[in-house]
């Protein structure tokens, strides 16, 4: 009979593996699908696409893929190495060799390893920019840009991140057996403020905002919110060529604070009538309370994550089967707290087509939303233009869309906006 520990230790290696392997199929079957499909544009498109458009969107695709390749295979090395090979142990131990045991210590251990974990995906995330991006028209971003928005995410990681996990430490080594309802509470209470200063305090620190100038679009976005019944504190247009050439539209903040975000690459790649449309989805969104059950599902979600690292903390076994020694005297919530944050995400993995599945669901209610409220034919237009402007593929892997797409493939989306 196996003891906890060693059962842990095969649990865990067993579900990297599984977890690493249907990542490593998935992207395998993404490619060889978006390959085979490649010297043609697919009937439904063949009057609006170019094939020269298809072909450079199916060999970005190709390359993201590669690239994913790399990042899974490296994610998995480094899971592997901070738990079972004793990367986050040895982190522990010098640290306890050269701060006193306590809550400092442990929020050293947080910080360090967050630090150390940033600078290990650097070389990934440069190439992602500075090479996939740039060989595919789509980088902007200069190098002294780049090294100072990471600086700066770290600073604010720190300035934002570190107090609540302070927060969750304290509550971890004083709260007793149920620690882990009030630091849940805590934590949602966290992320309801970060939602509210986010749009003021943190994103301009990364984008310049600019009030919306264009008078006519303004009329027309105002009105259409209006007929929605939708309330924003202010219409915005982001920097977003400064970085990319990619475009999007958004909303963020809560309450009060909500805004309304255009990228300026949007606004200079549609018409009037298509951002009116792509903004009326937004609004769909809201209307069919999409944002509201989302926030409802994280919080549920969030809970049990609480509740299974409330049992966890307390058992010897979880340490020392994920390859960490802990401390005899006590001390070990950021432990705790670490593994957690390393073995989470396999735990999760399989929950991810269910996910994606309500996700492609609210985007087909916000589209028929959108075609009621707005134009629909603009709305297609719009889609239409953004794929082929962000080079997205035409012809993804079924297998791929059912586990990763939030959104709903093209070809999917633009039939069902017909029939609407």
């Amino acid at each position: 009979m196996f003891e906890p520990t060693t059962w842990l230790i095969w649990a865990f290696s067993f579900l990297l593996m599984a977890v690493t392997g249907t990542q490593l199929w998935l992207l395998s079957r993404q490619a060889r699908h978006v390959s085979q499909h490649r010297a043609a544009v697919p009937s439904a498109f063949a009057q609006t696409i170019p094939l020269a458009a298809h072909q450079k969107a199916a060999d970005y695709t190709l390359a993201k893929g590669r690239l994913s390749l790399a990042e899974v295979t490296w994610q998995a090395a480094l899971v592997l190495g901070w738990t079972l090979l004793g990367g986050l142990n040895s982190l522990n131990q010098w640290l306890l060799s050269t701060l006193p045991s306590g809550l400092w210590q442990q929020l050293a251990l947080v910080g360090t390893f967050a630090l150390v974990g940033s600078l290990l995906d650097a070389p990934l995330a440069w190439y992602r920019t500075f090479r996939l991006e740039e060989r595919y028209g789509f980088n902007r971003t200069t190098p002294k840009d780049w090294l100072l928005d990471g600086l700066k995410g770290m600073v604010v990681a720190a300035i934002v991140g570190l107090p609540i996990v302070a927060v969750v430490l304290f509550l971890m080594a004083s709260a007793g057996t149920l620690w882990w309802l009030w630091a849940w509470g805590c934590f949602m209470a966290f992320n309801v403020l970060l939602m509210v200063i986010y749009p003021t305090l943190i994103a301009p620190l990364f984008n310049r905002f600019q009030p919306l100038e264009d008078n006519t679009l303004k009329d027309r976005v105002t009105n259409l919110m209006a007929r929605c019944g939708f309330k924003a504190k202010g219409l915005f247009v982001m920097d977003g060529s400064r970085r990319s050439a990619h475009a999007n539209a958004y909303f963020t903040g809560l309450g009060a604070a909500k805004r309304v975000v255009f990228y300026d690459t949007l606004l200079a790649q549609l018409s009037p009538d298509e951002v009116d449309a792509v903004l009326a989805h937004e609004l769909g969104h809201f209307h069919h309370r999409h944002i509201r059950r989302r926030m409802v599902t994280m919080a549920v979600l969030a809970l049990g994550g609480f509740a299974l690292l409330g049992w966890l903390s307390g058992k010897s076994w979880f340490y020392l089967g994920l390859g960490v020694e802990p401390n005899l005297q006590g001390g070990n919530d950021a432990l705790a707290l670490l593994l957690f944050v390393l073995t989470i995400p396999l735990l999760t993995f399989y929950l991810s087509p269910l996910l994606a599945a309500k996700s492609r669901r609210d985007e087909f209610e916000a589209d028929h939303f959108a075609a009621s409220k707005a134009d629909g034919t603009a709305l297609r237009s719009a889609l239409l233009k953004l794929h082929q402007d962000n080079a997205t593929t035409l012809t993804p892997d079924p297998w791929f869309v059912w586990f990763y797409y939030s959104h709903p493939p093209a070809s999917e989306r633009l039939a069902k906006l017909q029939t609407a």
